[in-house]
């Protein structure tokens, strides 16, 4: 067993094979000159964003590497989530690597090879799932959408001379290629196991910004500078990584050893072009687990772990550029001039693409519970479809309470891009940038083929609600330099925003509600109505499995865990508090003969399959857990 992560440990390792390195010859040299990788796992993403791990043993693999690299292997309906796409009587999907991206090697650090003594290591290749002949997963998607980008946007620009001189390329013939660049960051909370998190506490240091960027400590400090150290060796091009907002002090116990670790950690690093983005985050969330579990920690990606607490973002970062063939890389979102305009037709269109069609891209970003518990107004999460340009050319918005924010340097045109900010650790990255370049494209396509200039685009961008204009909607705004949640009232949020969802089963009608914005994502057949209806049935039943199997139950457990606390020196007050909370407690959970408790109701409305009643039942019962804690907090202070 491996006690410790050393260096000259890890640096006889090899942690990824490039793409240019795939032939049988090649990977077969690597297999086996590295008797420590001894298993092979192809790595197909699901509609959910699940990833397939089977443990194949190298030397199955080698023996047959021929068929494995060209056909791959074959599962079941069963292994991946692709309803109504792989039934129990067509279950059969093939698992085909995909030669063109960098495949990783995953090291188990607590098993080590009899041969050399190094950790056992996995080679994971990227992978896409097939079903009769169509692909039909995440990776696939992103694949379709990303050569679908490249291709319309070199059409329009070769039609469009004012837009190619907008960006300072005077002809088409110029561009080699479309490079699309993208890139996310990890936000994630660590804890010492069997701890529970003090959620009072835990808000007071976030109030007083007790942790944010400070110096970490302790073992939190070694996972974590352990965990850059790795991002290093596989080629990921870490940045940095650093405290976030929340957290409490840890404790040192008379051993040295951190005690009551409850801290909120972010890892950032260098934008790839998008399918490597996506393939990036994956190794570096399986990193990061790994490495800080080794050191004794627990690993959290859940978006809001901790109730009244900040969640965990993951701003997913888009960007297109042109490589020309002098070797120059221009970015197509900048203006020639950047201190004359905010962005470039092009710019422009994808930024009113995003905003016009998000209620179909939102189902994609925004699927579980657990997902909408973080997009609450405050805590810096985004819920109203809205940007920001910046009060003047000259000073670039850093407005976090928007949607997409339009990120700009004035000395560097290569860094204009745009920040999706309402990604959490657990999305689906691949499948959220597929539908990101697709509804840019549909504004991009607007701007272009109307020949509208940056201007023009900026004045439709800042319409007033109420005005007609050729691509936005009447009665919706799309810009706002001020702060959203306290410039505006919720209800002119809405008015002006558009409400947002407070249930997975409100995101996931908007496929339905806002049918004409679907053609966006349809377009050039990237995604398909299968898929679409597959990713939508998928999301509702784990909205439900989750509510009924899990949600409740945890729930349950709170509605017991505030018992009557008070015996001695009781005042009225007392008594008044616990009265409350008594009728809360049995409104929520007790069932009388002719009265059904919430959850009861709930659960009948599940059964019955009426999720317009479940979904607002549960937005009832959030709100009635909420104020049961908040009134046994009150309670609990009153008593000795």
């Amino acid at each position: 067993m491996l006690k410790e992560l050393k260096k000259d440990t890890l640096s006889k390792l090899i942690y990824f094979i490039p793409k240019d390195k795939h032939s049988v010859e090649d990977v077969k040299e690597i297999l086996n000159n590295h008797p420590e990788i001894e298993f092979v796992s192809l790595v197909g993403i699901d509609l959910r964003g699940n990833d397939t791990d089977e443990k194949i043993p190298s030397s199955v693999f080698l023996e047959d590497i021929d068929t494995f690299i060209q056909t791959g292997i074959q599962t079941d309906g069963s292994s991946v989530v692709l309803d109504n796409i792989a039934t129990l009587n067509d279950a059969k999907v093939e698992i085909i690597p995909d030669k063109d991206v960098d495949w990783f090697v995953d090291y188990n650090f607590q098993n080590s090879n009899d041969e050399t003594h190094l950790p056992v290591g996995t080679l994971r290749i990227p992978s896409f799932l097939v079903h009769n002949g169509n692909r039909v997963c995440s990776r696939s998607i992103l694949k379709k959408s990303i050569d679908n980008f490249k291709k319309e946007i070199l059409g329009l620009l070769c039609k469009n001379t004012a837009v190619l001189n907008s960006v300072g390329i005077e002809d088409c013939d110029e561009i080699k290629e479309i490079v699309l660049t993208s890139a996310t960051e990890l936000e994630f909370w660590v804890n010492t196991p069997e701890d529970k998190a003090d959620e009072e506490k835990l808000s007071t240091s976030q109030n007083l910004k007790e942790q944010y960027w400070k110096r970490t400590q302790g073992t939190v400090r070694t996972a974590l500078e352990k965990s850059i150290y790795l991002m290093e060796k596989y080629g990921v091009n870490p940045e940095m990584g650093h405290k976030e907002v929340g957290g409490i002090t840890s404790v040192i116990n008379s051993r040295g050893k951190s005690n009551h670790v409850m801290e909120q950690l972010e890892i950032d690093w260098k934008y790839s072009d998008a399918i490597q983005a996506a393939d990036n985050e994956l190794i570096i969330r399986n990193l990061v687990n790994d490495v800080f579990k080794h050191y004794g920690l627990e690993v959290t990606f859940a978006a809001k772990p901790i109730e009244g607490v900040a969640g965990s973002g993951e701003h997913t970062h888009l960007g297109v550029a042109a490589k020309l063939s002098n070797g120059k890389i221009v970015n197509l979102f900048s203006p020639s001039d950047m201190n004359a305009e905010y962005a470039s037709p092009i710019g422009f269109g994808a930024l009113m693409g995003i905003l016009k069609n998000y209620e179909m891209l939102n189902p994609f970003v925004t699927s579980s519970n657990d997902a909408l518990n973080r997009l609450k107004p405050g805590f810096e999460a985004p819920i109203c479809i809205v940007s920001s340009l910046g009060k003047s050319v000259d000073n670039p918005s850093r407005n976090r309470s928007i949607l997409v924010g339009l990120i700009r340097d004035l000395e560097n045109p290569l860094a204009t891009r745009f920040e999706l900010r309402a990604p959490n650790p657990m999305s689906n990255t691949y499948i959220i940038i597929a539908a990101s370049y697709q509804v840019m494209l549909d504004g991009i396509k607007y701007a272009v083929e109307n020949k509208k200039t940056s201007k023009e685009l900026e004045i439709e961008f800042s319409k007033k609600s109420g005005e007609i204009t050729g691509y936005l909607e009447k009665h919706r705004e799309y810009r706002s330099e001020e702060d959203v949640f306290e410039f505006y009232t919720e209800e002119q949020r809405n008015n002006l925003f558009g409400t947002p969802p407070k249930t997975v089963w409100e995101n996931a009608k908007n496929f339905i509600l806002h049918e004409n914005k679907k053609k966006a994502l349809t377009y050039n057949d990237v995604f398909t109505e299968q898929t679409i209806d597959s990713f939508r049935q998928s999301i509702i039943n784990q909205w439900l499995r989750e509510l009924k199997d899990r949600i409740i139950s945890e729930n349950m457990e709170i509605v017991r865990s505030c018992k009557k606390a008070h015996f001695e020196d009781v005042t009225d007050l007392d008594i008044v508090n616990w009265q409350k909370i008594h009728t809360l407690r049995c409104y929520l959970m007790k069932d009388k003969t002719d009265e059904k408790s919430l959850f009861t109701r709930i659960r009948d409305s599940i059964d019955e399959q009426d999720y317009d009643l479940v979904s607002t039942l549960q937005v009832e019962m959030n709100e009635k857990i909420k104020l049961l804690k908040e009134l046994y907090i009150t309670y609990k202070k009153n008593l000795f």
